[in-house]
């Protein structure tokens, strides 16, 4: 008797979900259009104009801020719809018994589609381990992960084209899958912490089919829309903040004279930077953005943008919990000199 209301109950709400992403897709449209005459009527509004630096500075800042929240919004809301098909159980479960090679390029395949971050760094890798993944994958996996993160990469496109994203995404995939090669041939399981080796030892498998609805993926993706944007909100207005103060007041081609493409240090010293800072992609995008207006290289503003995803000091400290110091070391040295290559390859093509 319940079961039918239930179901014209669930279809009613899905209806109503699908004539409401019609219309959001809409009103996103025509708001993402017309950003810039936003910004300009705001600014005048203001009483301020753009031939000042601190006008300047309030446009990027006007500018940027919808369009990034515009942005991250709706590609947060179709990442956590795709997520839905990628839960972590599953994830373990497609590359359990994986050759390194194929399971290499489908670990860091699956890392770009999939929600994990730093802080769920540990767990995912004692899972994978103890389902049977090698190291080596797993480590593709942990790399691509972050490293080609899908936010960094839908707001490349947005702000510098296809060109420079398809970039990004082929080198990012290519730094995880070698990186993991290289490590899983150098047989370094023996740099696991004892209490790892001691779940390895017990190796199982338990994979779960989770199915969903339709109706709950639409809603999956509004909660990882209220969890993500949520969370990351403060540091995208920080970010735009420094950005637009890079943008307004720091003299044209200043960044060229040490960030260029012709300063050969600039791309090490970009990574080393980045390695004590912490932030997400959506909050280091108007960073790149104004540095880049600024004269800097792209290929050294993206090794500092990668190095600050990828090789973060608290991500390390979180893989010490798991890794011995030797694993920890060889693992960031590979990751630095992929990134570092990267930061060439960029500044030599483009």
């Amino acid at each position: 008797m319940s079961a039918v209301p239930i179901e014209m109950a669930d279809r009613r709400k899905l209806i109503q979900w699908l004539l409401g992403i019609s219309v959001a897709t809409v009103a996103w449209f025509i708001a993402y259009s017309q950003l810039s005459d936003f910004a300009e009527w705001l600014v005048g509004l203001l009483g301020l104009s753009r031939q000042t630096h601190f006008g300047e500075a309030m446009h990027f800042f006007l500018y940027d801020t919808p369009k990034v929240l515009l942005l991250l919004t709706g590609i947060v809301f179709v990442m956590g719809i795709i997520q839905t098909f990628f839960a972590p159980e599953r994830t373990r479960a497609l590359l359990s018994g994986k050759r390194e090679g194929v399971g290499n390029v489908l670990a860091a395949s699956l890392g770009i589609v999939t929600p994990f971050c730093s802080c769920s760094a540990v767990p995912l890798f004692i899972g994978f381990l103890s389902a049977g993944v090698p190291l080596g994958v797993t480590l593709s996996f942990l790399i691509s992960a972050p490293m080609v993160n899908e936010v960094a990469l839908v707001l490349l496109f947005g702000m510098f084209g296809w060109q420079v994203a398809a970039l990004y995404l082929g080198m990012g995939l290519l730094i995880a899958i070698v990186a993991g090669l290289v490590i899983g041939k150098l047989k370094m399981e023996r740099f696991l912490e004892d209490w790892v080796q001691k779940i390895l030892a017990g190796q199982t498998a338990h994979p779960v089919d989770e199915k969903f609805s339709w109706l709950q993926r639409f809603q999956a993706g509004r909660n990882h829309v209220r969890e993500i944007v949520g969370k990351v909100w403060p540091y995208i207005l920080l970010g735009i903040a420094l950005g637009a103060g890079i943008h307004g007041f720091v003299p044209e081609d200043f960044m060229a004279s040490f960030m260029g493409r012709d300063v050969w240090w600039a791309v090490p010293a970009a990574v080393v930077l980045g390695v004590p800072m912490y932030t997400n992609a959506a909050g280091i995008i108007p960073i790149v953005e104004a540095l880049l207006g600024k004269g800097a290289a792209l290929g050294t503003v993206l090794a500092f943008m990668m190095a600050v995803i990828a090789l973060s000091a608290p991500e390390m400290i979180i893989l010490r919990k798991a890794l011995k110091p030797t694993l920890i070391a060889t693992f960031a040295g590979v990751v630095a000199v992929g990134i570092m290559l990267v930061g060439y390859v960029f500044n030599w093509l483009l």
